[in-house]
């Protein structure tokens, strides 16, 4: 059975889609079987990201109403054959989304696919929790701006409480990655370090994003940056892929003085 994997932030704009396009090819490109589904239903941004938004016929309302099957609805994407998109419906409301019609697609999906990767709404509507209720894992996208490491502490305590393993007495499995790190400001003290962010959240730490002007180059050609090998965030986002199957990998990020402090933190 595959596992349900979803990557949300407490707050938008701090590149949690990206983080989704990007990690489903990382997986995808190591020979895992991989679906990913944009659960921003109205405010669907993933499909631009994968670079598939004229490829959409059906959505993922459409599969759970019975407009259409599966099958029809699940797009293949152009360079990784081992990576599939489901799209979030671009016209509906979030509310349209109902518990038990999510249970029965994530069990579907769960036969074919080894990981079921879903981008969760930003904050915590209906949709979000739509979003986490089912969720194996929880990755925690967060910038090191105290507003947004605020929010994600309270979405943390939300997947705690509220999903379907938390009635169950068991927990989600969480961790932290940690976007648009600017080792220069860390430095100097003017952006919050690894440490600060950390210490706050209390759970794991998944992978570390520099700040990297080539994301929006890659997201605006519908290529995500991954594929351009020679970017910071493209090493940053193969080293997660490796984490999340279970490679020991080491933190790094690319800056002077910054490595150190990182191998002092994970002694």
């Amino acid at each position: 059975m595959g596992m349900v994997i979803t990557i949300t932030s407490g707050k938008g704009g701090v590149g949690k889609s990206t983080a989704t396009g990007n990690l489903s090819v990382g997986l995808a490109n190591r020979g895992k079987k991989v679906v990913a589904i944009d659960f921003d239903i109205g405010l669907r941004n993933l499909d631009m990201i994968l670079g598939l938004e004229n490829r959409i016929v059906y959505d993922v309302v459409d599969v759970m109403e019975g407009k259409c099957n599966l099958n029809q609805a699940l797009i293949n994407d152009k360079r990784s054959k081992n990576l599939y998109f489901l799209p979030a419906s671009q016209n509906k409301d979030k509310n349209i989304l109902d518990k038990d019609k999510v249970k029965v697609l994530i069990e579907e999906l769960k036969k074919i696919f080894d990981f079921i990767i879903i981008d969760s709404p930003a904050g915590i509507e209906s949709g979000f929790e739509h979003a986490i209720f089912w969720a194996d894992r929880a990755f925690i996208v967060v910038t090191p701006e105290v507003s947004s490491v605020r929010d994600a502490d309270r979405v943390i305590g939300i997947i705690d409480a509220k999903s379907d393993k938390a009635k169950e007495g068991k927990e989600v499995q969480k961790a932290l990655i940690i976007n648009r790190i600017k080792p220069d400001l860390v430095k100097k003290g003017e952006m919050m370090s690894s440490d600060d962010v950390l210490s706050i959240l209390g759970i794991p730490l998944l992978g570390l994003i520099p700040e990297d002007e080539k994301i929006i180059t890659a997201t605006n050609s519908g290529e995500p940056v991954i594929y351009n090998k020679s970017t910071k965030s493209a090493k940053a986002y193969e080293r997660i892929s490796d984490r999340i199957l279970g490679k020991e990998v080491a933190f790094e990020i690319e800056s002077d003085g910054f490595l150190e402090n990182l191998k002092r933190l994970f002694k």
